[in-house]
C-alpha cells in the first residue's frame, strides 16, 4: 500500500473536510438566528407583492448574493416559510450557487471575458426557466410549508413556536437557536463528509490516464459523466478552479471541465440535502435534474461552440 499515496489523501481529506465542517457550523447558528430574529411576516410582504415574475426576481438575487451552496439555506427556509412560490425558491437555488458575482470573478480570472459571458447567460437563463417551468407545472406545490419545515428537536411546530416567540426572553431564543443549529448541522455533515472523503482520494489516486479516458475528449459522453462525477462533490468555486487546472493538465478537455464546475457547484450532496429539507422528493427531483441538463449543455456548448 502506497504510504504516500495515503498521506496525500489524509491531507486533503482533513483539509477540505475541516474547513467545511466550520462553514456548516456557521451556517447553521446562522439559519437557526434567522428563524428566531427576522420579522417573518415583513418579509413574506415584500417577497411575495411581484410573485409575478418570482422567477426572474429569485435568480436575479440570486446574483447578488454571494452565497455557496451551503450557505442558501437561510435564504430558502425563509422564504418558504413567508409563502415564497416554488419558482421562486427554485430560481434563487440554481443561480445562487451558480452565478453570483464571486463566481463570475473567478471564472473570469480564470477563463477570460467571453467564457465568463457565455456561462453566465446560460446558468442564469437556466435559473429563470427552471423556476418558470416549475411554477407551470404540477409539481408546484412541492415545497415544505409549517411543520414540515421544523427540524428542532424541540419538536414543535412553527406556528406555534413562532407564537410562543413574542413572550420569549432573549435567553429562551438563543436556546432555540442552538438546537436548531444541532440538529441542522447533524442532518448535513454525514454528506459534507462524503463529500470530502471523495475529494481526497481523488486528488491521491485519480491517475492522469484515466482522466484522459473518460473526460479527456470532447464527446457527449466524456461531458455527460464530468457532469455527474460533480453532483456527489461538494465544490465550492475556490476549490472548483484549482481542481479544473490540475485536471486540465491531465487532459481533461474544456467542455467537461465546464460541465464539472456547473454540477459539482450547482448540486453537491450538501446541496441535495439542504434542499430536501425545504423541498418535497419531486422538486428535489426536478433541481438536480434542472442542473445536470445545465451542466451537459454547457459543456457542449463550451466545447463545440468556442
Amino acid at each position: 500500500m502506497n504510504t504516500d499515496k495515503m498521506m496525500v489523501a489524509l491531507d486533503e481529506f482533513i483539509h477540505v473536510g475541516g474547513g467545511l465542517i466550520l462553514i456548516i457550523a456557521a451556517v447553521s447558528i446562522l439559519t437557526g438566528l434567522i428563524r428566531e430574529f427576522v420579522p417573518q411576516d415583513k418579509l413574506q410582504a415584500k417577497l411575495t407583492k411581484h410573485d409575478k415574475w418570482g422567477s426572474l426576481l429569485g435568480a436575479s438575487f440570486g446574483m447578488l448574493t454571494p452565497f455557496c451552496s451551503a450557505a442558501v439555506v437561510p435564504v430558502t427556509m425563509g422564504m418558504a416559510t413567508m409563502g415564497t412560490s416554488l419558482g421562486t425558491i427554485l430560481s434563487f437555488l440554481i443561480s445562487a450557487p451558480l452565478c453570483n458575482f464571486i463566481v463570475l470573478a473567478m471564472i473570469y480570472a480564470a477563463f477570460g471575458f467571453k467564457v465568463t459571458a457565455i456561462y453566465l447567460v446560460l446558468t442564469f437563463s437556466a435559473a429563470v426557466i427552471g423556476g418558470w417551468l416549475i411554477s407551470k407545472s404540477p409539481w408546484k406545490n412541492e415545497v415544505r410549508r409549517g411543520d414540515e419545515l421544523e427540524l428542532a428537536t424541540n419538536g414543535k411546530s412553527c406556528s406555534s413556536a413562532s407564537a410562543s416567540l413574542s413572550h420569549s426572553t432573549n435567553s429562551d431564543k438563543f436556546k432555540n437557536v442552538l438546537k436548531f443549529a444541532v440538529s441542522l448541522f447533524k442532518r448535513i455533515i454525514p454528506y459534507v463528509l462524503l463529500g470530502a472523503l471523495i475529494i481526497g482520494l481523488s486528488a491521491a489516486y485519480l491517475p492522469a490516464e484515466l482522466v484522459e479516458k473518460y473526460v479527456g475528449g470532447g464527446d457527449l459522453k466524456s461531458i455527460i459523466i464530468a457532469a455527474l462525477i460533480g453532483i456527489p462533490l461538494y465544490l465550492r468555486i475556490e476549490m472548483a478552479i484549482p481542481l479544473l487546472n490540475v485536471l486540465i493538465l491531465k487532459g481533461m478537455g474544456m467542455g467537461p471541465a465546464l460541465a464539472l464546475i456547473i454540477g459539482g457547484t450547482g448540486a453537491s450532496l450538501p446541496e441535495i440535502a439542504l434542499v430536501s429539507s425545504v423541498l418535497k422528493r419531486k422538486a428535489v427531483l426536478a433541481f438536480v435534474l434542472i442542473i445536470l441538463t445545465t451542466a451537459v449543455t454547457g459543456g457542449v456548448i463550451f466545447q463545440y461552440i468556442m
